[in-house]
C-alpha cells in the first residue's frame, strides 16, 4: 500500500511541477507587488496575512491532495476485501466439491455389484437359515427398486422372522452386517408374542446400494 502510495505521488509530483513553473513565471509580476505590499504592512497585519496564507493552504492541500489520495486508498481497500470475500466464496464450492466428491467415492465403495451375480433376496435367505433357521423365516419379499441421485439404485426386501428369542434376533442382525455385500437394516419392528413373553415377532427391512450402469 505504501509503495503503491508513494508512486502515485510521484507521478503527481511530476504532472504538476512543470504547470507550476509555467504558472510561478507568469505570476512572478503580481507576486512582486504583493510582496511589496506585504512589505508595508504593519506586524499585527502581516501576522494575519501569514494565517490566512496558512488557511488557505490547508484548504488546498486538503481538499487537491487529501481528499483525492483517502478516496482511492478507500476503493482499493474496498476491492480488496471484495476479492478476499470472492476467494472465500471460490474456495468454499472447491471445499463442498471435495467433499461431496469423497461421499460420491465412500458411496461407490458401499454398494453391491449389479447384474445377475447379485440378488439380495437369496443373499439374506442365506445369511437368515444360517442365523436362526428356516422355520423362523415367516416372508421374504423383495421391495421396488428405487433410483437415487447420482446413478445409484437402491434395492430392497422385507422380511419377517417368528417365534424368535433375543439371542435369534441378535443373530439374525449380526448375520445381516456381516454379509459379504454392505447391506443395511433401514427399519425394524419387535413385537412380543402374546403366547409366550420371551419370544417375538420381527419385521424389518433390508436395504442396499448398487452403482447404475
Amino acid at each position: 500500500m505504501m509503495e503503491q502510495l508513494r508512486k502515485l505521488l510521484d507521478q503527481i509530483f511530476a504532472f504538476l511541477a512543470p504547470r507550476i513553473e509555467r504558472a510561478r513565471e507568469a505570476t512572478a509580476p503580481y507576486t512582486a507587488q504583493l510582496q511589496a505590499r506585504y512589505q508595508k504592512l504593519e506586524p499585527r497585519e502581516k501576522m494575519l496575512v501569514r494565517i490566512a496564507s496558512a488557511v488557505f493552504a490547508l484548504f488546498i492541500v486538503y481538499d487537491f491532495f487529501y481528499m483525492p489520495i483517502t478516496t482511492w486508498r478507500d476503493s482499493i481497500d474496498t476491492s480488496l476485501e471484495t476479492r478476499q470475500r470472492e476467494a472465500g466464496q471460490v474456495q468454499h464450492l472447491v471445499d463442498t466439491y471435495l467433499e461431496r466428491k469423497k461421499q460420491l467415492l465412500d458411496a461407490e465403495r458401499n454398494t453391491v455389484p449389479t447384474g445377475k451375480d447379485f440378488s439380495l433376496f437369496s443373499v439374506l435367505e442365506k445369511s437368515l437359515t444360517a442365523s436362526v433357521g428356516r422355520d423362523k423365516i415367516a416372508s421374504i419379499t423383495p421391495g421396488s427398486d428405487r433410483k437415487l441421485s447420482e446413478g445409484f439404485v437402491q434395492y430392497s426386501v422385507d422380511l419377517k422372522l417368528q417365534d424368535v428369542n433375543l439371542n435369534q434376533i441378535v443373530d439374525a442382525l449380526y448375520g445381516v452386517k456381516t454379509i459379504s455385500a454392505p447391506v443395511a437394516v433401514s427399519n425394524m419392528r419387535v413385537t412380543r408374542r402374546s403366547q409366550d413373553p420371551h419370544t417375538y415377532d420381527v419385521e424389518m427391512t433390508c436395504i442396499a446400494l448398487a452403482k447404475g450402469a
